[in-house]
């Protein structure tokens, strides 16, 4: 799709989004801070598998499920808290989502029991449906100019791969001189000011964009449902969540068995996040140039491709390191992409909600990347099955993705009629 017609499709976006950079540009800010934060720590639990484990006297089984559920929280909370942000303001739901968010970090630092375990992973689900990268998006999405919300976008996730970089080599310098739970107490401090962070989200004017902005909820809802397209999107992003967790969960683990040092790993994992700050930025800025759903496909197979060649090559810490660098350059591109094609087939004034709903097929998918690869670990010894079943789905969102029909839904009210 041209940009004449991405911005035709959101051509009756409010005049005052474009007219009031001082708005659109303070949201942008206070987005980009918030999922620094809030996405930011979430990526550095691979570190805190094997004390977990040590502590709990468990398999990594117990730590893989309890992360699984916390992914699967998180994305089945997500359109649930996009709608009410949709409807009451995006600031006051990222404010009590930073807040549980805190609540989740400090119980898993003392609630050192199974028990423990899962109500901490659960809160923090909790509070990144309700502060994490949909809200974030959904507020971007209504306020920036149609022209430049493809690269805010990437923007945007870009400064949550920034939090990645920066908070895993931190963290695991914490756990080494001060130990896991004193980490994990620190972190929440973080979490508690995010509270402040969300205020920045005030502010935003309603998006209204194409016939899909007048639809009630319910509406909306009934005609993503009857959209092939956003039905094919929300299978491909599903591998996206089985991808990233997997990596994230158990690579610390997987360098560990081949004798690879721990520092290695936080530094592989945080390579990550480092050249996704301009894998991300990329994305979206080629999201607003060329097609959508074909950048989108070609990110889920380059992505198989790296896997493959790191499977075949000798594992080292030098390969560690480039492979952390070369997916982190395709890591959340995915994102961008996605919530642009979303504004593509509905407009924003729903973006939240949507894009929460696709991205509960992400967590769906995050759930089964940590789970299954604790199981087969515990099962095999190895990831080896693992690693190749996130090639062949690499291979099936390739596919599902170039097969998306990249234009506006035609007729939204006839769909609900």
């Amino acid at each position: 799709m041209t940009i004449s017609s991405q911005d035709a499709a959101s051509k009756g976006s409010s005049s005052r989004d474009t007219g009031r950079p001082d708005i659109w540009l303070r949201v942008l800010v206070a987005s980009a801070a918030l999922v620094t934060v809030t996405f930011g720590i979430r990526q550095v639990f691979g570190l805190f598998v094997i004390p977990l484990s040590n502590a709990l006297d468990s398999g990594v089984q117990l730590v893989a499920l309890a992360i699984a559920v916390q992914n699967l929280v998180w994305g089945f909370s997500s359109p649930l808290f996009g709608a009410l942000a949709d409807r009451i303001g995006a600031w006051k739901v990222a404010i009590l989502g930073a807040a549980i968010y805190t609540a989740g970090l400090v119980s898993s630092a003392f609630l050192v029991t199974p028990s423990g375990l899962f109500l901490g992973q659960m809160l923090i689900g909790l509070g990144l449906g309700s502060a994490g990268i949909s809200i974030a998006i959904g507020a971007v999405g209504r306020v920036v100019p149609p022209g430049r919300r493809s690269l805010a976008f990437g923007l945007v996730t870009s400064f949550g791969s920034f939090g990645q970089f920066a908070l895993l080599p931190v963290t695991q310098m914490l756990m080494s001189e001060h130990g896991w739970q004193t980490a994990l107490l620190l972190l929440s401090f973080l979490t508690a000011a995010a509270m402040a962070m969300a205020l920045g989200l005030r502010g935003a004017p309603a998006a209204k964009s194409a016939d899909v902005a007048e639809l009630t909820t319910a509406e909306a809802l009934r005609v993503a449902a009857g959209s092939r397209d956003y039905l094919l999107l929300t299978a491909g992003f599903f591998v996206c969540g089985l991808q990233l967790v997997f990596i994230t969960t158990h690579l610390p683990t997987f360098l560990g068995d081949r004798s690879i040092p721990p520092h290695i790993a936080s530094w592989a994992l945080a390579l990550v996040g480092l050249f996704n700050i301009v894998g991300a930025f990329f994305c979206g800025w080629l999201g607003g140039r060329v097609s959508k759903r074909k950048t989108l496909a070609t990110v889920y197979l380059l992505r198989g491709v790296i896997m493959c060649s790191f499977l075949l090559l000798p594992v080292t810490p030098a390969s560690a390191l480039i492979f952390g660098a070369a997916m982190g350059l395709l890591w959340l591109g995915t994102i961008p992409l996605t919530s642009g094609l979303i504004v593509v087939f509905f407009g924003p004034k729903h973006l939240s909600m949507l894009y929460g709903i696709v991205f509960a097929s992400h967590q769906v998918g995050s759930f089964v990347g940590s789970w299954l690869g604790g199981v087969l670990y515990d099962i095999t010894g190895n990831y080896d099955l693992m690693w190749w079943l996130n090639v062949a789905a690499a291979l099936f969102a390739f596919a599902v993705n170039w097969m998306i029909r990249e234009q506006p839904v035609a007729d939204p009210r006839a769909v609900t009629a």
